[in-house]
């Protein structure tokens, strides 16, 4: 896919001065379509995405909208807005050709085996650079309030798929251990974040294809000592524990969003239950691991039931509030207060200082504290 957003930018490439002080850094399918700019001392990302979105945008070309969005520090609006029209300058010349390519291209079964240029994809800025890491993008568990669906679904418009429910989709990246050794050997060292922020990294597919642990097979050979967080639902990740205690820091998370499991199961009715990932947690601290919660989003459930777990299980806690209801809405109709930024934050707030009267740390930003 990088490969085609390149496409879309000729006679640009990589390294190009689109607009003069505004380089091209890189493309990435990570989050959707995504153009990555250097502009005065920070990266100024340009989402593209097709004519028919909705997403607020800052220019248009005749099949394609672009609209940026700034990294850690500050950029001019008017320079950004001039790249983004600029960008779709370029775009008119060439799109075309690119989505007929792309369209012809593109296998349409539920689960696709693709290939992939890149994937360690850079994130976060300043003393919180890091990178993500996806062997998957689409996740058969299918929570239906994630939002990686709002950043997915113009991609597969794109690509000329057929519409399907956020859950039932998932492509596999088959070539990703051969790439993370490649980019293992010719990037600086940071932290990555094997996370779901378009997969669970051991979602059903896993199983079968062993992508994920794959690629743990090559961070114990090349890089043991950079630091690995690994983020899931799924209690398979014990399977890799063997690999993790071989890496010098590795932490092993799971989201936590309510210890109520009957909760769990209303919203979450594929995902591990509030026991099972509690018990993960427990196994990964008798391992020599360190652990983690994810506490997003906030759901219902008692609040002092959910500080005891997190306070014997977690060595950390990232806490935050759900990001709109997303493909949610039937699932929040007998919980609506729980939907509302108010009743997410107070009950954040509340968790907080029960966190901190336990003596939990919580993260700050996108790392643990104890890094």
């Amino acid at each position: 896919m990088a490969r085609w957003l390149f496409d879309l930018l000729k006679p640009h490439g990589l390294g190009s001065e689109v607009l003069p002080g505004i380089v091209l850094k890189r493309a990435s399918e990570e989050l959707g379509l995504r153009l990555t700019f250097a502009m005065d001392g920070t990266d100024l990302h340009v989402d593209v995405g097709p004519a028919d979105d909705a997403t607020p945008h800052a220019a248009r070309s005749d099949r394609l909208v672009f609209g940026y969005r700034v990294g850690r520090g500050e950029v001019d609006a008017e320079r950004a807005l001039a790249l983004c029209r600029r960008l779709a300058e370029l775009a008119r010349a060439n799109e075309a050709e690119v989505l007929a390519a792309l369209a012809e291209d593109s296998d349409r079964g539920r689960i696709r085996h693709v290939e992939t240029e890149q994937l360690l994809e850079p994130m976060g800025g300043g003393d919180e650079r890091f990178y993500g890491l996806s062997p998957y993008v689409g996740c058969l568990i299918g929570c239906r309030f994630c939002y990686a669906p709002s950043r997915l679904d113009p991609l597969r418009r794109l690509l000329g798929l057929d519409p399907i429910r956020w859950g039932s989709w998932t492509d596999v990246r088959t070539n990703a251990p051969a790439v993370l050794a490649d980019e293992l050997r010719s990037r600086p060292a940071a932290p990555i974040k094997l996370c779901p922020i378009v997969s669970d990294p051991y979602h059903a597919v896993e199983s079968k294809e062993e992508l994920t642990r794959r690629c743990l097979e090559v961070l114990v050979e090349h890089a043991p000592d950079w630091p690995l967080f690994v983020l899931t639902r799924s209690p398979l990740v014990r399977r890799d524990f063997d690999l993790l205690t071989r890496l010098d820091r590795a932490w092993v998370g799971v989201s936590l969003p309510t210890a109520d499991d009957a909760v769990r199961a209303h919203f979450e009715p594929r995902a591990s239950s509030v026991a099972e990932r509690l018990e993960t947690l427990a196994l990964a601290r008798q391992a020599g691991l360190r652990t983690f919660a994810m506490v997003q989003p906030i759901l219902p459930g008692s609040v002092t039931a959910m500080v005891d777990a997190l306070a014997t299980h977690a060595d950390s806690v990232s806490l935050d509030v759900l990001r709109g209801v997303q493909g949610a809405a039937d699932d929040f109709a007998d919980h609506a207060e729980a939907a509302t930024d108010e009743w997410q934050i107070q009950r954040s707030n509340e968790i907080r200082r029960a966190l901190n009267e336990r003596g939990v740390p919580l993260w700050s930003g996108e790392l643990p504290p104890d890094r």
